[in-house]
């Protein structure tokens, strides 16, 4: 897809990984609707970004997302891209996973993107077609204790998101998933952990890991997931 002159809803877009795509696809002269809670940070970034737009959502609640999905048709006339980047980390053995802060992150993880899709493809049929990206991450692509319960939402997400782009492709719209690894953003901090897993991060360090991919990186990747199609864009080429 071109990016020039399209119209392109971010979510999660007041820090981390949102903010850095949001400023990528700016860059490249796109019209961004900037959508997360924090309307100050969402303010801010706008500022930044000449032809954006700030629309205050949240994105666990089904209300709000077809609010943004609605509010960006009408200012915009149409929506070109979708990057559902926004969510949350949960941290813990399977057998201590909280159901009740659990069923909040498959709200966020899992039933946002999902609606959000929902509201999008009416609109992107009836104009020709579209591109939506989700937000997945690599951990979906493995096995690692305590990592469980969030990989689970994001291998959800991988399912419906390729099932999409099956079913949508006669529709020229255009499904793909992103799978950054570690990153330097405030993720890990904002996650929900169980004390066996916050107690063993405050003694944790980096020694021996990965470098952490920066969130600009990320968004590098995030452009070339919309920009070429592809069913599955990792952080590395070397994973592809």
């Amino acid at each position: 897809m071109k990016i020039q002159d399209s119209v392109i809803i971010v979510t999660g877009a007041s820090s981390g990984i949102g903010k850095a795509a949001a400023q990528a696809l700016a860059g490249k002269g796109a019209r961004v609707i900037l959508a997360a809670r924090r309307k100050d940070l969402l303010d801010e970034l706008s500022a930044q970004l000449p032809g954006s737009a700030v629309i205050v959502a949240d994105m666990a609640d089904a209300d709000s997302i077809k609010a943004l999905i609605r509010k960006t048709k009408d200012q915009f006339g149409r929506i070109d891209a979708l990057v559902n980047n926004a969510g949350q980390g949960i941290y813990g053995a399977v057998e201590n996973v909280d159901i009740g802060k659990y069923r909040g992150v498959i709200e966020l993880n899992v039933i946002g993107p999902l609606i959000a899709m929902q509201e999008v493809v009416p609109i992107m049929r009836s104009q020709g077609g579209g591109t939506i990206v989700n937000i997945s991450s690599m951990v979906s692509k493995n096995y690692f204790p305590y990592l469980g319960a969030y990989a689970s939402t994001k291998y959800a997400l991988n399912c419906l998101s390729l099932t999409a782009r099956a079913e949508l492709e006669k529709d020229n719209i255009i499904v793909s998933v992103m799978h950054p690894t570690l990153t330097e953003t405030d993720f890990g901090k904002n996650a929900i952990k169980s004390d066996e897993v916050a107690a063993g991060m405050e003694s944790r360090n980096r020694e021996g890991m990965p470098a952490a991919d920066t969130a600009e990186q990320v968004a590098e990747r995030i452009v070339l997931a919309i920009e070429s199609g592809k069913a599955e864009v990792y952080a590395h080429e070397d994973m592809e």
